[in-house]
């Protein structure tokens, strides 16, 4: 079951429970703001979040982790080339807004890299590396359920942006083009800042 809980810290953002139906564990995508609502939201409905996945480390996508950590210890994963954005609160654009923000302790992971439930180890996400918004940026991809899980790499008819420090936006159509539009017709992609949307649907905005 997927829930988008859109959060609001500075910015709304889409926060994304991805959970097993059979065991009610699974995994919290981008919790950028509200944490403690997440964790009553999650307490409310029975799941149990094994592990925190960041598509980014930009800080509307990391707001609610501090808030999260004060009532649960939940492992934070970025790819390893966020752990500069995780801790600088210019390359992660916090200053400007006035509302410096850090994650510490974060876990690394690389391209291709599994997660797995540890309650149901059948239940997977593939890490897809897609530079271009940011250095770290990632999609967390479903293969058996035909779902993506894309950041701010791809919106509903549009792209990500690449003015941000780090951004290429030679990158940013290379991982559009060849790691999301490559996926199945039908996978439905779920991103940062925008409704659902399906790579056929923004395939033609590519062409």
């Amino acid at each position: 079951m997927i829930a988008c809980v859109p959060v609001k810290g500075y910015f709304e953002v889409n926060c994304y429970v991805w959970v097993d139906d059979e065991t009610k564990h699974g995994f919290l995508i981008d919790p950028g703001a509200q944490g403690h609502a997440l964790m009553r939201l999650c307490r409310e409905r029975g799941w149990v979040i094994e592990k925190i996945l960041l598509t980014h480390g930009h800080f509307d996508h990391i707001g609610g982790i501090a808030a999260i950590r004060e009532e649960e210890d939940i492992p934070v994963y970025i790819h390893e080339a966020g752990e500069a954005y995780l801790t600088n609160t210019h390359l992660n654009l916090s200053r400007y807004c006035h509302c410096d923000m850090t994650v510490q302790g974060a876990k690394h992971f690389q391209d291709g890299e599994i997660f797995r439930l540890d309650s149901n180890p059948s239940c997977t996400l593939r890490v897809i590396h897609t530079p271009g918004h940011t250095p770290d940026s990632v999609i967390f991809y479903d293969e058996k359920q035909g779902i993506a899980f894309v950041g701010d790499t791809i919106f509903k008819g549009s792209r990500g942006n690449d003015q941000y420090p780090g951004g290429n936006g030679k990158q940013l159509m290379q991982s559009i083009r060849r790691c999301i539009l490559s996926l199945p017709y039908d996978t439905r992609l779920y991103s940062g800042h925008s409704e659902e949307t399906t790579v056929g649907a923004e395939q033609h905005y590519y062409l």
